[in-house]
């Protein structure tokens, strides 16, 4: 296994290195990084930029650049009168990726932009049409798309396999304590501040399905999903008048303590609740008793949903449901099953897929080979090969190494658009 993963990775070195911008040193440009640091010979950062100083500064000093390639605005970068990369990755939050993405398009930059690519429907266009006025590649990061396991799905359902998908059924576990962190404490929580739920979270899960259904056009779809739980009325009587988890009585039964979630189980978050500084102990409990990540998640001002469905009808009848649920104990692990004509393929724990032939009643488990020797192992090491995939195309000025082109993540986005559309109008809509 190990030796057909080396072998596969030395098809992507071909003396080329790759220049990239960073806009944004937030978590996700962060793990992007993580590719220069590991493949330092396909890919190189020359220029970070992102307007909290200790995170443009940490990330700038670990690829040694000099001052004037630390950027507080990414105005600056465009202001220059000369290129200074080949590429660019946007990592800001989500409303703040329109304008410096047609911006560089229009510099000439190939784009990698962290999903969703916009948050209006319209920014979407302005964005794709901005790179194929420009004829710069576009990628966005559907990371879905790039993990072993949903490759080898789309493979196994191309070859004909299981003859003409019929059915997929596709589960987003969130993850009870990663939902309190981001859509009822965090950046994601408040539709005036970032935008909603399915757009934030889920867009590369229904891109995941269009890609599935190899393009087939969606005839109609509808939607249905609220905020049911993380409210003022669900707050346990036991809790009493307590605004932040330091101050409640039952901060050791409550699954979503921020003490919990942030000192003792889970301290992958940290640096989000510091970001100003290091993410020590004492950083992180100050910010706990003072900060937004410290407050009860029955009293903080969120207002997204916490569960959605959505169903959709595609050309030739196929069906799909998707369930984003925050209220599971797995985060992120995908579950999916797609039901054909001629046999069925499911996953469930993102690596093994099992595939029942209906023909002659075998059955066989399918486990991709997966990079292993990488910190860029998210989504089953999708981010690592994304970033491979991208660096690659550049390089090769190749842009069908990217699985997410302009069109079809402009037609993606547009299912997650039309999908709230229905929530909200509490309609079935047909195309």
């Amino acid at each position: 296994m190990e030796k057909e993963i080396e072998n596969e990775e030395k098809k992507f070195d071909n003396d080329k290195v790759v220049k990239l911008i960073i806009i944004g040193c937030g978590q996700r440009g962060y793990v992007y990084s993580r590719y220069a640091i590991e493949r330092p010979n396909r890919l190189k950062i020359v220029a970070v930029c992102d307007p909290i100083k200790f995170r443009r500064d940490s990330l700038g000093l670990e690829f040694g650049l000099p001052t004037n390639m630390i950027f507080e605005n990414w105005k600056d970068i465009i202001s220059m009168d000369d290129k200074i990369a080949d590429a660019v990755l946007i990592a800001t939050p989500d409303q703040l990726h329109c304008e410096p993405a047609i911006a560089f398009a229009n510099k000439k930059y190939h784009l990698l932009v962290e999903k969703p690519l916009a948050i209006t429907e319209k920014d979407c266009e302005r964005i794709t049409a901005a790179c194929k006025l420009n004829k710069v590649m576009l990628s966005v990061c559907h990371v879905l798309r790039y993990s072993p396991v949903n490759i080898k799905i789309k493979q196994l359902i191309d070859s004909g396999l299981i003859g003409e998908v019929l059915n997929i059924q596709h589960l987003e576990p969130v993850g009870y304590y990663h939902h309190a962190h981001s859509y009822v404490r965090g950046n994601w929580r408040n539709l005036s501040t970032s935008t909603f739920m399915l757009l934030a979270k889920s867009c590369h899960d229904l891109d995941l399905i269009h890609y599935f259904m190899g393009g087939r056009k969606c005839k109609k779809l509808s939607s249905f999903g609220s905020l049911t739980y993380f409210k003022k009325e669900k707050k346990p009587i036991e809790a009493g008048k307590s605004t932040r988890c330091v101050q409640c009585p039952i901060i050791r039964e409550c699954p979503y303590s921020a003490q919990k979630i942030y000192l003792e189980h889970y301290p992958w978050k940290r640096d989000v609740l510091v970001p100003d500084k290091e993410p020590t102990k004492e950083n992180v409990r100050l910010a706990i008793e003072d900060g937004p990540y410290g407050r009860c998640v029955y009293e903080s001002d969120n207002d997204v949903v916490d569960q959605q469905v959505v169903n959709l009808e595609f050309e030739g009848g196929a069906l799909s449901s998707f369930s984003m649920v925050a209220f599971t104990e797995s985060m992120c692990v995908r579950k999916i099953r797609i039901f054909g004509s001629m046999g069925q393929l499911e996953c469930n724990n993102g690596y093994d897929i099992i595939y029942d032939d209906f023909r002659f009643g075998d059955k066989e488990i399918f486990k991709p080979p997966v990079i292993q020797n990488t910190k860029m192992s998210n989504h089953g090491a999708a981010d690592y090969y994304l970033m491979r995939s991208f660096v690659y195309a550049v390089s090769e000025n190749d842009p069908t190494q990217i699985l997410s082109g302009p069109d079809d993540t402009l037609a993606s986005h547009k299912l997650v658009f039309e999908s709230e559309k229905s929530r909200l109008k509490n309609t079935v809509l047909s195309f």
